[in-house]
């Protein structure tokens, strides 16, 4: 089952369970008199304070399980729970107390969820309380998971033993759990976008950069100022190209980067390599997933002086479509078979700078959605075109359903 569909099954029931729980001290605080029909039935007040309490419980565990997530979410999932006290526990420490006995409690919490962070199973004791004013009589623990397994556990104490405190407690620790569990998945997204991101400063070959500072070398004695001049651009292209944040950038820097890449390509190639740019001055600031242009830019380059001793031409293009920009890369050069491009994109074939164009289509993909990958015109001997849509509202990252 995915993240997301385990995410809802979780919710549903711990919805169901605790609504219950809350309509149960609801009805037997009204007394069962009938709702007031301005504020709704019993269950609808209910329900509606269960997805409220439960909302303001996810965030905090979507940061994971620290002592500061913990004691965010703590008072809501007491609420939620409606128990005289909670608390929560990883496998070394109590993380955060809410409600009374901490005191003379807290410290056989990791006595009493020992069990439970062994086994991953929920338990029910009498907490031993030799207090008489205090009303925590009983503990539920239920174990808290993530995709490593038992990460820690939610105790919830009760006046009494109550199975449906028991059911309650494990299935609202099963919903923290999933949140949890997301919150490892977005840290792995984060380090694959960052991994992705690595592959693709390592494609930055040490061949161009080697002969990039050639070029400018060779300019030193006849033409200092030029020789200056690329040397300022090649710095600025290495700093762009392995900056340390952002997963985004705007169309305007990721294109003044390309333009330094081509500066220093032509320093090499002179003018075997003729560059076209039209640009749409209204699509700069658009953003899109950083350096997801330049791979493009040097497969035309790479692709269209290949074999070619005459030159090749590469235009870069970026154009308003209402809600999109369109972005195009075009070379002249020697194509590629279509076959060849299907499993260069499907990860099959590691020809070229075909880790740079399957980078770029999943990682469009999963910003914007499968429909907006890399739309590749081309054939052997026909040059190629690549086509990116872009959608200039929603820069945000997004999931397909399961």
């Amino acid at each position: 089952m995915s993240g997301i569909a385990l995410a809802a099954a979780a919710a549903t029931a711990a919805v169901l369970l605790a609504a219950g729980f809350v309509l149960g001290r609801f009805t037997a605080r009204d007394g069962g008199r009938a709702a007031d029909p301005g504020l709704g039935t019993p269950v609808e007040r209910a329900t509606f304070h269960t997805l409220h309490t439960a909302s303001l419980a996810a965030p905090p565990l979507r940061a994971g399980l620290t002592e500061e997530t913990a004691r965010r979410a703590a008072g809501t999932l007491r609420s939620l729970l409606g128990t005289e006290a909670l608390c929560l526990i990883d496998r070394g420490a109590v993380l955060a107390w809410d409600g009374p006995g901490e005191q003379h409690h807290r410290a056989h919490v990791p006595e009493q969820a020992a069990e439970t962070l062994e086994s991953g199973r929920s338990r029910s004791a009498h907490t031993g309380c030799a207090d008489p004013a205090c009303p925590l009589r009983w503990a539920v623990v239920a174990p808290l998971t993530g995709e490593d397994g038992v990460l820690g556990a939610l105790v919830a104490y009760g006046s009494r033993e109550s199975a449906v405190l028991v059911r309650a407690a494990t299935e609202v620790a099963r919903w923290a759990s999933v949140q949890l569990e997301l919150a490892e998945l977005d840290r792995s997204r984060t380090r694959i976008v960052e991994a992705e991101i690595r592959a693709l400063r390592a494609q930055i070959s040490p061949h161009f950069i080697f002969n990039s500072l050639a070029a400018i070398a060779s300019f030193v004695r006849t033409d200092p100022e030029r020789a200056r001049e690329l040397l300022l651009e090649f710095a600025d292209f290495t700093r762009y190209s392995f900056r340390r944040h952002g997963e985004f950038a705007h169309l305007a820097d990721e294109l003044r980067s390309i333009e330094q890449y081509l500066a220093l390509a032509g320093a090499r190639f002179g003018d075997r390599l003729k560059v076209t740019l039209q640009i749409a001055p209204e699509v700069l600031p658009v953003t899109l997933p950083f350096l997801c242009l330049q791979p493009l830019v040097e497969n035309a380059v790479k692709h269209g002086l290949q074999e070619r001793e005459r030159g090749c031409r590469v235009t870069i293009a970026a154009r308003d479509a209402g809600a999109e920009a369109v972005v195009t890369v075009e070379d002249d050069g020697i194509g590629m078979d279509p076959e060849l491009l299907r499993a260069v994109l499907r990860g099959e074939h590691r020809a070229g700078s075909g880790i740079g164009l399957s980078n770029v289509d999943e990682r469009l993909r999963q910003v914007y959605g499968a429909e907006h990958g890399l739309v590749i015109e081309t054939g052997v001997g026909a040059g190629m075109k690549v086509t990116v849509r872009i959608p200039k509202y929603r820069p945000g990252v997004h999931r397909s359903p399961p």
